[in-house]
């Protein structure tokens, strides 16, 4: 599924700059995802800890495959970019629904000695697909753009079919009919933890400011000297795509082989801090090489703090409050994908797609300076048992 999501990502990408010829186009796009996970992540959380999360995940899993085919159909009868960004309105919804409840059911399934290697593996494989999906986007872009739809409406078929068949354990479950009260205790969960507060808030505006994704269509069409290395534009795109991920899959697997981290804290600041210099470079690069080993040590080291983040919020929630918390990082992490995206595109309308890149390359290095200062806790943080200690 993820391959097939990343592969209808890059065509999405190429069809919306390609039609307009504005990188407004592409915040656009980062705008009209965000806005459901604003709306619907934290109501997603809820739903995660008061009923089935096998139900919800597939319910989700079918929204995003109908969104899929109708991608499709646009892409076929060149549809308006209007109709474009209404469907990618409602794929983002069906996304939300389907997160948090897929996040939480994840510690029911692995021991919780086994936590910390079951999140380096899962990172291992989604970077993988997402190394793969882009490279295969590219491909199939240059081809006809509407077969990444088709393929990623397989992917997430497929995958909902493969749930409907899991052995899934028993567990425990909220009361449902107090809504807003449940959803503000799981906004006072992670606000009173410290730690929780300030890894989640860490990554939001590292991504808020950092991330180039958006705007590489621009850097595949307009900026890259791509006559060096003999590729089309919309190769190049897959392969730009696909770096982040290649090497976020590298990182996993060394995660995965290495024993449990011992400074977890100071290791999600050194990475995210990297993470912004590598943006930074990127930003600054016409040489495609250079360029493409950048964003692969950007992916590598925001894979660090990934599994720092996402180890740390299953181990800290007790069950029957972890589909909520799982929807705060969610709306944190995931608004913050769009949201930059946006923020990307706006600065690029306005001042270049370079200046845009660059100043968020720096932005993520002033963020990490002031987290060292406010949260001492996370600095001081060292292995994921002291969390899963403290767990009710």
């Amino acid at each position: 599924m993820q391959i097939g999501s990343a592969a209808q990502s890059v065509a999405v990408g190429w069809e919306l700059y390609d039609r307009t010829g504005q990188a407004l186009s592409l915040g656009l796009q980062g705008l009209v995802q965000a806005v459901p996970m604003l709306l619907f992540t934290l109501p997603a959380g809820y739903l995660a800890d008061a009923f089935d999360r096998r139900k919800l995940i597939v319910a989700g899993l079918l929204g995003i495959t109908a969104t899929s085919l109708c991608l499709f159909a646009l892409s076929e009868t060149r549809g308006s970019v209007a109709l474009i960004y209404a469907v990618l309105f409602l794929d983002s919804t069906a996304q939300r629904i389907a997160w948090p409840a897929r996040t939480a059911l994840l510690p029911l399934l692995v021991p919780t000695e086994l936590f910390e290697s079951a999140i380096k593996w899962r990172t291992a494989l989604t970077h993988a697909s997402a190394m793969l999906g882009p490279a295969l986007g590219g491909f199939l872009v240059a081809w006809r753009p509407s077969v990444a739809y088709a393929f990623s409406a397989a992917g997430s078929s497929m995958f909902a079919l493969m749930l409907l068949t899991m052995r899934i354990p028993h567990a425990t479950r909220i009361q449902s009919g107090r809504v807003l009260a449940q959803i503000g205790e799981g906004l006072r969960f992670v606000a009173e933890n410290k730690l929780l507060l300030s890894s989640i808030s860490l990554d939001l505006f590292a991504v808020l400011l950092g991330g180039a994704d958006y705007l590489l269509p621009i850097y595949a069409r307009d900026i890259l000297n791509l006559k060096a290395v003999g590729l089309d534009p919309q190769q190049a795109l897959g392969w730009l795509r696909a770096a982040p991920a290649a090497g976020a899959a590298c990182v996993s697997l060394a995660l995965a082989h290495l024993p449990p981290m011992r400074r977890a804290g100071a290791s999600m600041l050194w990475a995210v801090a990297g993470f912004g210099v590598a943006t930074l470079v990127f930003g600054l690069s016409r040489n495609f090489w250079l360029s493409l080993v950048m964003l692969a040590v950007s992916g590598g080291l925001d894979n660090v703090s990934i599994v720092v983040r996402q180890t740390l919020v299953q181990l800290a929630a007790p069950n029957e409050m972890r589909g909520r918390v799982s929807a705060v990082n969610a709306l944190f992490i995931g608004s913050s994908n769009q949201l930059g995206g946006f923020e990307s595109g706006l600065v690029a309308h306005f001042f270049g797609p370079v200046a845009s890149v660059v100043s968020g390359g720096i932005g993520t290095l002033c963020i990490v300076a002031a987290w060292t200062g406010f949260f001492p806790s996370l600095r001081r943080f060292g292995t994921f048992s002291e969390a899963a200690r403290q767990t009710p």
